[in-house]
């Protein structure tokens, strides 16, 4: 093993330099120098002033400081005496701790093997049978009308001399409804619109009222509305008349365009004047709601349908209709001066089976 001390002699001998060429050169007295190199380090003030002194000395003569550091700590190390207590046998006390906690390991582990055994050796058990509950049909008596019904479970609604049923597919995050249109899917509270026979109105409406999400086991609440007498499902009479669902009297009804099938059309409004209208898309499910605006003179509002719409007037002859179907534009009157007016745009079937977009004020 080389010593520290040798090894910085060696390195200044191999410069040829004396103690008091470096120590002029790193600014270390020369007495420093000789007690490093003779291994004494009892002359310096402290550790630190000793660790900094070999550093500076091994950089200058181009040894590597953190082996002279590691040479100089085994030294101090080897220097320190042995206490004499640990030379002499000491007898351990008795483990007490460790002996409790194996008793409590040893517990443990027998309370597991006896739950294991039991469980093991429990008398099986034939798990019982779900009971599988018969599913039910409902006819619709009363209009409108409220069922609960389970997976299954179908509602048959009577129209036009045709039965048409709803089935109860499904209940997860919505209800799925099976019909003979296509498949209906609902959330909570929502409602859809159902075409019934196919001719672009929409005569039933279902509203999911109530059900839990995920738990087909407590069904689901639905709400059937039949809506046989709404204008828009109306027949029209001869010398252009139509009966309203609102009102049993005949109200005139102004024939806008006719046509093999209905189609979507636009209403444009222009504004002679302050006017407060209001105006409402019919039979189309995603834009439900009623609407409501106050116009200024020279103001224009476009408002597309594909069924019908309700518009209303706080003073009809601020207001200039028309309508905008087939490559037409129609106008039309809605009323006279400080007239307050409601009226509806849409498309009815004749007794030919032609369609017709009509206007009919509401009475």
């Amino acid at each position: 093993m080389e010593y520290l001390g040798n090894k910085l002699k060696n390195a200044r001998e191999l410069k040829k330099e004396s103690y008091e060429d470096v120590s002029l050169k790193i600014n270390v007295a020369v007495r420093y120098l000789k007690a490093m190199e003779e291994d004494d380090f009892s002359v310096f003030p402290g550790e630190v002033y000793a660790i900094g002194f070999l550093k500076s000395y091994g950089a200058y003569l181009g040894v590597n400081s953190d082996e002279l550091i590691s040479l100089y700590r085994a030294m101090k190390l080897q220097e320190q005496p042995t206490p004499v207590d640990q030379l002499l046998y000491k007898r351990r006390a008795f483990p007490v701790k460790i002996v409790i906690q194996i008793l409590a390991a040893v517990t443990i582990i027998a309370a597991i093997a006896g739950g294991v055994y039991f469980a093991l050796h429990l008398p099986k058990r034939t798990p019982a049978e779900p009971k599988i509950r018969a599913t039910k049909e409902y006819i619709m008596n009363e209009n409108p009308e409220e069922r609960r019904l389970f997976l299954g479970d179908t509602f048959v609604v009577r129209y036009n001399e045709t039965n048409y049923q709803f089935m109860l597919m499904n209940i997860g995050e919505s209800l799925t409804i099976e019909s003979p249109i296509s498949d209906i899917h609902l959330d909570l509270g929502q409602e859809a619109m159902v075409d019934m026979d196919d001719d672009g109105f929409n005569e039933l409406k279902i509203i999911a009222t109530d059900f839990v999400k995920n738990h087909p086991d407590t069904g689901a609440r639905l709400h059937f509305d039949l809506d046989v007498s709404s204008p828009r499902a109306t027949v029209l009479e001869a010398a252009g008349t139509t009966t309203g669902a609102a009102n049993s009297q005949t109200v005139p009804a102004i024939v806008i365009v006719s046509s093999p099938s209905p189609y979507p059309f636009t209403v444009q409004a222009a504004f002679q004047g302050f006017c407060l209208f209001r105006w409402e898309i019919l039979a189309e499910q995603d834009r439900q709601g009623r609407n409501e605006r106050y116009f200024e003179r020279n103001d224009e509002f476009n408002i597309q349908a594909q069924n019908g719409v309700r518009v209303g007037a706080s003073n009809a002859a601020t207001v200039k209709i028309q309508v905008i179907s087939g490559g037409r534009n129609v106008p039309v009157e809605l009323g006279v001066a400080g007239e307050v007016v409601v009226a509806e745009i849409h498309w009815i079937r004749d007794e030919t089976n032609r369609y017709q977009l009509v206007l009919s004020r509401l009475e």
